[in-house]
């Protein structure tokens, strides 16, 4: 098969995933198996991410979250979270062209003011200048956890109560996801993780309560298209009843189509 009736199997085989978030894991590995250095590792999976990116938007995935910086990851050696900035400042640059070509628009969730001034720079001119863009939303995760995004959230409803805004009879779940740093987006519908791990690495803890999730043991670098594919074939064949059971579900869908 081509890789244009892969595209055409799953469009014909059942619903997509609107939101695609994936945990890119494994690049460190990818480099020490071959005596390379790790930033070495982090370098070669743009070639991974740019693919990605491009068949996302061939199959009009709406959203595509990358988890590319962790809070947690300031922890590490400074030579890598150097190199590591200076990759998104790299990257941020040198790919505007490849986001425009494919309608691509760029955001960032997470604490931005912590990164590196030219990396951060960099980013946001490349957010300006993606922001009127149509179709697949990119949103990288940078200097992001879940943990603190659901303290923050928590900081500013507290704060909205204090100063007389928001009553606290008015507190929802609706209303709290609105404080999240992903306030603009959906919560994803498919989770994948590469490289074997499997668990969330305090990852949009609050927004994956009924995600799908896939684990695969191929390091990120190594991560292609047909991957992608076959995570979203077995997200297909799932049934997501969001508390319901199955019969439930059944009609729920007879009384929608008898609406229709």
């Amino acid at each position: 098969m081509t890789d244009t009736d892969f595209q055409s199997e799953l469009k014909a085989s059942g619903q997509l995933p609107k939101h695609i978030a994936i945990i890119m894991d494994g690049n460190g590995r990818w480099a020490q198996r071959r005596e390379l250095r790790r930033s070495d590792g982090h370098r070669s999976a743009r070639e991974t991410v740019r693919d990605i990116v491009r068949v996302c938007g061939e199959l009009q995935i709406d959203i595509l979250t990358l988890f590319t910086f962790g809070t947690d990851n300031w922890r590490r050696p400074w030579s890598e979270i150097l190199a590591l900035m200076q990759l998104l400042r790299d990257s941020s640059r040198e790919e505007l062209d490849e986001l425009q070509e494919n309608n691509v628009r760029l955001i960032a969730t997470g604490d931005k003011d912590r990164l590196v001034k030219q990396s951060r720079m960099a980013l946001a001119q490349t957010i300006r200048e993606t922001a009127n863009n149509t179709g697949l939303t990119l949103n990288l995760a940078l200097s992001y956890d879940g943990k603190s995004d659901i303290l923050q959230a928590v900081t500013r409803v507290v704060e909205e109560v204090q100063q007389g805004c928001l009553d606290p009879k008015d507190i929802d779940a609706d209303l709290f996801a609105q404080k999240l740093y992903t306030s603009d987006l959906p919560d994803p519908d498919l989770l994948i993780r590469t490289s074997g791990e499997v668990r969330l690495s305090n990852f949009m803890l609050w927004q994956c309560a009924y995600t799908e999730f896939w684990f695969t043991d191929v390091l990120w670098p190594d991560f292609r298209r047909e991957h992608l594919y076959e995570a979203i074939r077995n997200f297909q064949n799932r049934e997501r009843r969001y508390g319901k059971t199955g019969t439930q579900l059944q009609q729920d869908t007879v009384g929608k189509n008898g609406a229709a």
